[in-house]
């Protein structure tokens, strides 16, 4: 599976320039020590935060143990699910200052965010990141993670996300920043296939070409300004709990 697209580059490049706040003094890409639980509510309440309002009471909500992987926290009536993604298994590296809040459709909880629960489970067993790569990537090419059979979406809508802003695996730079987006599932299409414009384009545009492929829609200035406004408390708690996940200006962390 492709990971970021070139335009995503662009697209974070502009972000990064604008909006993006950053870790100080955080432990390195390659620094070997466990990631840590966060306190259940606070993990709870940034997960729902990547739906909108008015399907949060209805999700289900895993919670990461960094011990044995992502456990059900509570289960919902809507079909959707959302967690906070700690770990980006393409990079074939463990940090323990990623942060993304990820939620899916019930399509998408049974192909897409299964990977993420099947990387966090082979980590917490104590794989290393290069063999959790090539066990993901093994799994792609077996055809265990499949293309979704249906439409359907992801939202990260949350008003914050830490991750890594260049397609390139060697540069280890990961940034915090305000992204809301909703990401379609498009399955082996490409920009071409949709018109889609690179970014700073405001128009929809493919992501992670290939059998689990988006269409990612930013959300407007003025909608995300909205967004992070609503979430005023979370955005304080999480500053709160880690400097890193503060919204303010600053320097990528490598």
């Amino acid at each position: 599976m492709n990971r970021l697209a070139p335009a995503i580059a662009i697209l974070f490049g502009l972000l990064v320039a604008s909006s993006v706040a950053s870790a100080q003094g955080q432990k390195a890409a390659s620094d070997p020590s466990p990631l840590e639980k966060i306190p259940k509510d606070l993990e709870v309440r940034f997960a729902l935060s990547a739906l909108p309002q008015h399907l949060r009471a209805g999700a289900t909500v895993y919670v990461l143990d960094p011990a044995t992987g992502y456990v059900l926290d509570r289960k919902g009536t809507n079909g959707f699910s959302c967690l906070v993604e700690r770990t980006e298994w393409a990079r074939a590296e463990f940090r323990n200052d990623i942060y993304t809040a990820l939620c899916y459709d019930e399509e998408g909880s049974r192909n897409h965010q299964r990977v993420y629960v099947d990387a966090a489970a082979m980590r917490a067993k104590g794989m290393s990141a290069d063999a959790v790569k090539k066990e993901i990537a093994k799994r792609f090419a077996d055809k265990v993670y499949v293309a979704p059979k249906r439409m359907g979406l992801s939202y990260m809508v949350a008003p914050l996300m830490r991750t890594y802003p260049n397609p390139d695996p060697s540069d280890h730079t990961v940034v915090t920043m305000s992204m809301p987006h909703h990401m379609i599932y498009a399955p082996n299409l490409t920009d071409r296939d949709i018109g889609g414009a690179p970014p700073p384009s405001p128009y929809p545009f493919i992501f992670e070409q290939g059998p689990q492929g988006y269409m990612i829609l930013l959300m407007g200035e003025q909608e995300k300004a909205k967004v992070v406004a609503d979430s005023k408390q979370l955005l304080a708690d999480l500053c709160a709990y880690r400097s890193f996940l503060c919204l303010n200006a600053g320097t990528p962390q490598h």
